[in-house]
């Protein structure tokens, strides 16, 4: 067993980017990220951090009432004398800025934010403000009263059954992969295969399936052991194609001999490291965009939210869905991956019964004899309205 496993790593890579990015902020800042210990993972405090320093970058540059040259030296009472203009400004700041990337002037890199970027980065500034007001270090929270742009709803964006084929014979076949690509499927084929149908058998988060090691996986109930969000363990099973595909790139890995550190590594690099979460990401978009490329953000994610759809869909239990995903609120999981596919509407549109007595033929048929027919010989009753000629 290794020292230290993969999330233990990540953990203190992510804690020591922490510390040293706070050391250019307020002091407030450090104190607010460090009351989060116990509620919050490292990747969550890692994201309140770069949210307050891209806001104090900002604020000490563009916000004149500050008494502050650099970040460091802004106190409590500097904060407090914030406006929700001011916040109101950097909201607009952040749909377009530029990032210092080296010490010249011209040395910048352009960013940009769409909605729900500006939303989370307006989120992590109310938390961090409702901290300061809840500790009684500034006397109101000015950030809340700021709205939070309105997030448009996106369709949930999945694979169909047949451009699951499809994809599964792309990373089996390497068709229409450029020259460059296709030197390289030749030795990543059997890894990305087998990656490939996990994500789809399984719906496991990249996260996850970057960090699996070999004695994670156990073929002979055909489970696997993952650490989900905020470390907790749990058991995934897979179905025998997934086995297969397992199995096929052990034998493979079999003759890799890895770096120090990554022996235990199941998804290896060409480097022989343990593969990230961003040559995943990579990985799948490339075969995507062969299959699918009209649908431009496919990634892991939207396998998972592929997957979940199709075991809703076999099993119309959101429960079980939610449990195979990991999800502790169900309404995560009916909100953002078990959708409907077209054929499944279709279906329930076609079984979908209103109890009607009266057949459409009857209504449009004969009338009964017995019921007394309008008289149209005279119009005194009913003005008729003549119709507006088609231009």
């Amino acid at each position: 067993m290794p020292d230290m496993t993969y999330r233990e790593l990540l953990d203190q890579k992510r804690l020591e980017t922490i510390r040293q990015m706070l050391i250019p902020l307020p002091r407030s800042c450090a104190d607010f990220i460090r009351s989060l210990l116990s509620t919050t993972s490292t990747l969550t405090r890692l994201a309140y951090t770069i949210d307050l320093g891209t806001f104090f970058d900002f604020a000490t540059r563009e916000i004149p009432t500050a008494n502050a040259e650099n970040a460091s030296q802004w106190t409590d009472d500097d904060i407090a004398r914030l406006t929700p203009r001011d916040i109101e400004m950097y909201a607009d700041y952040l749909s377009l800025y530029y990032k210092q990337t080296g010490e010249e002037p011209d040395e910048q890199r352009m960013l940009k934010n769409h909605t729900y970027g500006v939303m989370r980065k307006l989120s992590s500034l109310r938390s961090f403000f409702n901290y300061l007001f809840r500790t009684q270090r500034i006397p109101a929270n000015i950030a809340a009263l700021v709205p939070l742009p309105k997030k448009h709803e996106k369709p949930i964006l999945l694979l169909e059954r047949n451009e699951m084929q499809k994809l599964l014979d792309t990373v089996s076949s390497g068709d229409n992969l450029s020259p460059h690509q296709a030197a390289f499927h030749k030795l990543t084929r059997v890894r990305d295969f087998a990656m490939i149908m996990l994500f789809l058998g399984t719906g496991i988060r990249v996260s996850e399936c970057v960090g699996i090691n070999l004695e994670d996986v156990d073929f002979h109930s055909n489970a696997l052991l993952v650490t989900r969000k905020g470390g907790n363990q749990a058991i995934l099973y897979f179905p025998q194609e997934v086995a297969d595909a397992f199995k096929a790139y052990l034998k493979k890995r079999e003759n890799v001999e890895t770096e120090a550190g990554h022996e235990h590594a199941m998804f290896l690099s060409l480097q022989r490291r343990r593969i990230t979460q961003r040559a995943v990401e990579q990985m799948v978009k490339k075969y995507a965009m062969l299959v699918v490329p009209l649908k431009k953000r496919m990634s892991p994610h939207k396998l998972r939210s592929t997957y979940a759809t199709n075991l809703y869909q076999e099993t119309e239990d959101i429960y079980l869905v939610a449990e195979a995903l990991g999800h502790s609120d169900v309404n995560t999981t009916r909100k953002h991956y078990a959708s409907m596919s077209d054929e499944r509407m279709r279906q329930a549109a076609a079984n979908t019964h209103l109890g009607a007595t009266v057949s459409p033929e009857s209504i449009a048929g004969n009338e009964p004899e017995n019921v007394a027919k309008p008289d149209t010989t005279t119009q005194s009753q009913d003005k008729i309205i003549p119709e507006t000629p088609a231009i």
